[in-house]
């Protein structure tokens, strides 16, 4: 599964999509696209959770096709539910990090105002 940066390697904020393309007719559409919660997640969950969906949400049937304990599968969902909770813990301490730049005078509010944006 191909790999999706969910974070700036230089300062750690959100990444975005700014531009996608149809091969067919060559359409493009520019803006700022927020990368979706599920497609930031790493390459093993994301396909775990495709094998999950593709099983009618069956973990009995997740487990029998990779042949792995039902428990064990319950314990990789359980996983998979954290990071998805941890995602959006993350976001709101980023938040409360750009907060406390401005407070402490490290950033200003007009680039405050520019990485709320990119969330």
């Amino acid at each position: 599964m191909e790999k999706l940066a969910r974070s700036c390697p230089y300062c750690g904020g959100a990444m975005h999509i700014e531009r996608i393309r149809c091969k067919a007719c060559k359409i493009a559409v520019e803006g700022e696209i927020p990368i979706p919660r599920l497609a930031r997640l790493p390459p093993e969950d994301r396909e775990f959770i495709e094998l999950f969906v593709k099983s009618s949400g069956s973990l009995k049937a997740v487990a029998q096709k990779l042949n792995i304990s039902y428990p064990t599968i319950r314990n990789r969902l359980d996983e998979v539910i954290s990071k998805l909770k941890q995602e959006t813990t993350g976001d709101k301490e980023y938040r409360k990090r750009i907060l406390d730049g401005i407070e402490e005078g490290k950033i200003s509010v007009d680039e405050a105002i520019k990485l709320f944006r990119e969330l």
